[in-house]
């Protein structure tokens, strides 16, 4: 918890070693002879009595160990452990609580673009989410065929490490930069995956056991790998952007067993401790519903979330049918064509008025009913189109539940450009609260730092603007000065409240400061000091 640990394992460790490289919890290992056992194959086969494995890499291989999750990384040789340990520590500070390290952008990329990648227009009903975050090399339309250009994604092109690939597939995690700042990131999968339970050969009955995992859905498995990625993200430093893309949690029996609830809370309890900016956005296609939201509201921990939504989202605690069949079910939907419909009236209309003549009645009832079964389902998709109209960013915004609307062709600059500014605000803000003890939070650290702000503009919403002050030479002196005052203005107030307890141990402890002042032939500041005493005393008389 206290330091960056990385653990690449090049040969065989066992017992101890195993769990040296499971408590260093970031582990890269490489796919030929470098098990993770507890206990060699020989050394099992003796204690059973019989030749049941074949080798160490059946118990602790990569196909195991990267496969559950122990293993981050796999690499094939020496050479490509090396590089990436090197681009792993690469998006780290150098120290705890250091700058986040900035890095150039590679040719041809820059900060202020669009985001090409875009399945809506790109007309892609189904896609890897990763291009999302990278872009891809496509086929043009013009030209010869194998003739590519790249579609940008929203992360620095080249700059995405994914990390944990061969466990818990429905989420995809990893580290990247954002305009050169490293940032760790958390996107779902939306295809189906497959997952594989491997069989035992010290079981002779057991089978290896393969089973279907939908997309956008947290399963137990990749409810744990989002909050260990959390985690991980929290302890190197790095701000967090969450592609919210889910539309629950696996609720079956089996999941339940093997506790989808508790791993789905392990996320909230990582997002409580995260001290870095969280950017929750929805994407493109993207929605988010129920449980799901829960784990990822900004109101987890308000002092760094905060949640944004593309044009084209979708967000509630329920999908639009599910909302009808219980805000507006069918009793609701038949009042309503009843109510609207004008052939339905004059049916009804003409039904009153045949009280007497059961025989032309019961012929307007079987119309009624004709035209009730042609129109409800429209009115059905009606109601359905109206519930999803409370689901769009527009009334999440309305609601409050999102901060703003950016659209994913902007979401790059916008991202950009509020990480950078909330990064200074949030160092400038420890400052603060490292200057006065009275103020305890980062949103009262900022209330501080706005009012500093306001002195000198009023646009505290423009992130530019902000941030060009914080990080220019007369926003440094300004502040500089500010926190001089604040800590000056602190401990007088300290000073003040123990004086209120002992107001003779705050004079003899002056005393002893001059004779402190005295003794380290500080004199200068010994008699500036007595003098404005002094002065202080001819004050108050």
């Amino acid at each position: 918890d206290e330091t960056f640990t990385l653990t690449y394992v090049s040969g065989r460790t066992v017992g101890i070693g195993a769990y040296l490289v499971r408590l260093g919890q970031r582990t890269i290992q490489k796919g030929t002879n470098a098990p993770i056992l507890l206990t060699g194959y020989s050394a099992l086969n003796s204690l059973m009595g019989r030749e049941v494995y074949t080798s160490n890499l059946q118990l602790g291989g990569t196909k195991v160990m990267y496969n559950n999750g122990v293993s981050h990384q796999c690499v094939r040789n020496d050479l490509e452990g090396v590089q990436s340990m090197i681009k792993w520590v690469s998006y780290v500070a150098d120290r705890k609580g250091g700058a986040l390290p900035f890095t150039a952008l590679a040719a041809g990329d820059r900060i202020d673009r669009d985001v090409e990648f875009d399945p809506i227009k790109l007309g892609l009903s189904e896609f890897d989410p990763r291009h999302l975050l990278t872009g891809e090399e496509i086929e043009t339309k013009e030209g010869e065929m194998g003739d590519t250009k790249w579609v940008s994604g929203f992360f620095d092109r080249g700059s995405f490490t994914e990390a944990l690939a061969g466990w818990a597939k429905t989420v995809v995690i990893g580290r990247a930069r954002l305009g050169g700042i490293p940032t760790g990131v958390i996107i779902s999968e939306t295809r189906t995956v497959e997952a594989k339970t491997p069989a035992d050969p010290a079981t002779p009955d057991s089978q290896e056991r393969v089973w279907q995992q939908a997309g956008q859905v947290w399963f137990p498995d990749s409810g744990y790998k989002t909050a260990q990625a959390i985690s991980d993200f929290n302890k190197e430093g790095l701000p967090l952007m969450l592609f919210a893309n889910w539309r629950g949690f696996s609720g079956g029996q089996r999941d339940m067993f093997n506790e989808v609830l508790k791993y789905g809370s392990f996320i909230v309890d990582e997002l409580v401790k995260y001290e870095q900016p969280v950017f929750v956005y929805i994407p493109p296609t993207g929605q988010l519903r129920g449980g799901a939201w829960v784990v990822v509201d900004p109101t987890i921990n308000g002092e760094v979330m905060e949640m944004y939504a593309d044009d084209n989202a979708r967000g509630n605690v329920l999908e639009p049918p599910g909302a009808v069949s219980i805000k507006f079910r069918h009793k609701d939907v038949v009042a309503a064509a009843r109510r609207v419909d004008h052939v339905l009236k004059n049916l009804y209309e003409k039904l009153k008025e045949l009280a007497d003549s059961p025989d032309e009645a019961k012929l307007i009832k079987k119309d009624i009913k004709e035209r009730e079964e042609k129109i409800l389902p429209v009115y059905q998709q009606i109601a359905i189109e109206f519930a999803d109209l409370h689901d769009r960013p527009g009334r999440m915004m309305a609601k409050g539940v999102i901060r703003q609307i950016v659209s994913w062709k902007n979401s790059r600059r916008y991202f950009f450009n509020r990480l950078r500014r909330k990064l200074a605000e949030n160092e400038v803000s420890k400052e603060i609260i490292k200057a006065d003890p009275e103020i305890t939070k980062l949103s009262q650290a900022r209330l501080e730092l706005q009012s500093w702000y306001e002195e000198v503009a009023a646009n505290w919403d423009d992130d530019v603007a902000v941030y060009n002050w914080l990080s220019s030479e007369e926003g440094k002196q300004q502040l500089s000065s500010h926190i001089t005052t604040l800590t000056g203005d602190s401990i007088a107030a300290q000073v003040m409240k123990l004086g209120q307890n002992d107001s003779n141990a705050v004079l003899k402890g002056l005393m002893g400061l001059i004779n402190d002042l005295k003794s380290q032939n500080k004199n200068e500041e010994r008699d500036a000091l007595i003098q404005k005493l002094r002065a202080g005393v001819l004050l108050l008389n």
